[in-house]
C-alpha cells in the first residue's frame, strides 16, 4: 500500500506509523485516535475496551505455537506534544502531521513528529494484525494524557489487565533497557500585576528570543540547551536599571515537560535611552552565542520597534517577577551519587505566560529520589513565595524503582545480544515513565522500556532514526517469540 515511507522495511510498521500521523492526537483530546484505535480492534475482531478514563485496550489470543505462553502487556500512550515554529501554520486539533525521510532519520515539517509515542503505537497495531508472529496472549494497552499528566496511567484499573510482563514501548535510545524512572511533580506560579499608564516619551519595542532547540525536560536537561525564558529575563534584568525599561508582556514556553525554545517580551523605554539599549542587546547577543557556541548554535536575539503599548505591568510585580525568574532554579541539581553520570534531580523553567492581571509560570521537578524531588520543588517554592506569588504543587507521580531479579529483562538482554552481537545498555532514565504509576498499581508487574532512537522529542527538532526502529521492531518480536 502506497504511503509515505513504502519505501522502508519492515513495511507494516511503518505504514501504521503513517496512518497515525493522519490522525491528530493532542494531550487530553484524544478523541480521533481514540476511534481509530476501537475501528482498528472492531475490525481484526479482536476484544476492544476503552475504560473510563479513555484508555485503550486491544486483546488477542496466542499463536497457535504459544497457546501456553504467559500474557504479554505492550504499552505505549496516545498523545503527543504540541510544538510548532512560530512560522509554521498548523492546527493539532485537524491537521496531520507533515513528515518526510531526510537521509537516515523521519522528521516533521516545523512540528513535532510524534514519534514519542507514535512508533509505539505502530508496532503494537503491526503485531496486532499479523498472522506470522509467534507471540502468547497479548493485552495491547494505550494511555491517555501521559505528556501533561500521565493521566491514564494514573488512572488505570486494578483489574482491566492480565498480564504480569509489560514491555513499555515509550523510551527514546536504540541499545538502552530501562529498568528505572525518574518521579515529577509541577509546581505553577501565579503572580498578580496592575496595569498603569504609559509614560510619555518613550519607545515601545518587542524583544525575541528564538532559534534554540529545546527538547525533553528530562531526556535534555543535561545537553546545556539555552532556555529562552532564562535567556531572556537575564537580558530584562540586566538592563533595567540601566535604561529604564518598563515590562508589558512576557510570553516564553509552552509546555511542562519540554525546554522553552522561545520567548518575547512587550517593552518600552525613554525615547533618549533606545539607541544604547539596542547597542546593549547587540552586545548581550553575541555573549549568549558565544556561551552557547558548543549546545546550542542557533539562538536569535533581537527587537521590533511596536506601536505603542496599551499598558504596563506595575514596577513592583516587575521587579518581582524578573528577580524571582532570575533566581529560579533551572536545569542538573544533582547526579546519582551511586550511578555515574546519572542525573538523580532537575528542574525545568518551562513557561511564563502573561494574562489579564495575572501572570503564570509553569516549571516542573524531577528526581529518582522522592524527598529530593520534593525539595526542589520547595526551592522553586520559595523563590516565588519572596514575592507574594500564590504557589501551587500538583499532586506528581512517583519514581519507577528497578527490579534487580527480574526475568524480563534477562530474556531481553539475552535477545540483544543474540541479535546484534553485542551487549545493551540496563539502567534507569531521568525522564518520567508510566511504568512507575503502573507498578503501583500492578506491584507484581515485571517491567521494561526500550524504543528506538528519537531525537529532539518535545521540539519541532524531534525526529526518528530509521534503522534504530528497524532494530527496535527486530527486538520486540524476538522477545515476544521467546516469552
Amino acid at each position: 500500500m502506497n504511503h509515505p515511507f513504502a519505501s522502508l522495511k519492515p513495511e507494516r510498521l511503518w505504514y501504521y506509523f503513517s496512518e497515525i500521523l493522519k490522525v491528530p492526537r493532542p494531550s487530553k483530546r484524544e478523541e480521533q485516535i481514540t476511534d481509530y484505535l476501537v475501528t482498528f480492534g472492531n475490525t481484526h475482531n479482536l476484544e476492544t475496551i476503552v475504560d473510563d478514563i479513555g484508555n485503550v485496550i486491544i486483546k488477542k489470543e496466542a499463536t497457535i505455537d504459544k497457546i501456553n505462553a504467559r500474557t504479554v502487556i505492550l504499552q505505549s500512550h496516545m498523545d503527543i506534544v504540541c510544538e510548532k515554529n512560530n512560522d509554521k501554520i498548523h492546527d493539532f486539533d485537524h491537521d496531520p502531521i507533515e513528515a518526510r525521510i531526510d537521509s537516515d532519520w523521519i522528521k516533521a515539517n516545523g512540528t513535532t513528529l510524534g514519534a514519542d509515542d507514535g512508533i509505539g503505537i505502530a508496532a503494537q497495531l503491526a503485531i496486532l494484525e499479523s498472522d506470522s508472529i509467534g507471540h502468547g496472549p497479548l493485552e495491547c494497552l494505550f494511555t491517555t494524557d501521559e505528556e501533561t499528566g500521565l493521566t491514564g496511567a494514573k488512572n488505570l484499573d486494578p483489574s482491566v489487565l492480565a498480564g504480569k510482563v509489560l514491555l513499555n514501548l515509550d523510551s527514546e535510545d536504540e541499545g538502552q533497557l530501562f529498568i528505572g524512572c525518574a518521579g515529577g511533580i509541577d509546581t505553577t506560579i501565579e503572580l498578580e500585576y496592575k496595569k498603569e499608564d504609559l509614560p510619555v516619551h518613550y519607545d515601545s519595542f518587542k524583544i525575541f528570543v528564538n532559534g534554540l532547540k529545546g527538547g525533553h525536560s528530562g531526556d535534555e536537561i543535561d545537553k546545556g540547551l539555552g532556555n529562552a525564558n532564562k535567556i531572556l529575563c537575564r537580558l530584562l534584568w540586566m538592563s533595567t536599571d540601566s535604561y529604564g525599561i518598563r515590562l508589558a508582556h512576557f510570553d516564553g514556553g509552552n509546555l511542562r515537560n519540554a525546554i522553552a525554545r522561545e520567548a518575547f517580551a512587550n517593552i518600552c523605554l525613554p525615547r533618549s535611552s533606545a539607541e544604547g539599549f539596542k547597542t546593549f542587546v547587540s552586545s548581550y547577543y553575541d555573549t549568549i552565542k558565544e556561551e552557547l557556541k558548543l549546545t546550542d548554535e542557533g539562538v536569535n536575539i533581537y527587537l521590533e520597534k511596536i506601536d505603542d503599548l496599551e499598558f504596563i505591568i506595575d514596577n513592583e510585580t516587575q521587579f518581582n517577577l524578573l528577580n524571582s525568574l532570575y533566581a529560579c532554579p533551572h536545569g542538573v541539581i544533582a547526579y546519582s551519587a551511586e550511578i555515574p553520570g546519572f542525573i538523580e534531580t532537575s528542574t525545568n523553567l518551562a513557561a511564563v505566560k502573561t494574562f489579564d492581571n495575572i501572570i503564570k509560570i509553569t516549571t516542573s521537578q524531577r528526581s529518582s529520589v522522592e524527598s529530593a524531588k520534593n525539595d526542589v520543588a520547595n526551592m522553586v517554592r520559595s523563590t516565588f513565595a519572596l514575592t507574594g506569588a500564590d504557589v501551587s504543587h500538583s499532586e506528581g507521580y512517583p519514581g519507577w524503582q528497578p527490579n534487580p531479579d527480574s526475568e524480563i529483562v534477562e530474556i531481553m538482554v539475552e535477545s540483544y545480544k543474540n541479535l546484534f552481537n553485542q551487549n545493551p545498555e540496563v539502567l534507569a532514565i531521568h525522564a518520567g515513565l508510566e511504568c512507575g504509576l503502573i507498578g503501583a498499581i500492578y506491584p507484581d508487574m515485571d517491567m521494561i522500556s526500550f524504543g528506538p532512537t528519537i531525537k529532539g522529542a518535545h521540539s519541532p527538532d524531534e525526529r526518528i532514526h530509521i534503522e534504530s526502529a528497524v532494530k527496535f521492531w527486530d527486538l520486540l518480536v524476538d522477545v515476544l517469540q521467546k516469552l
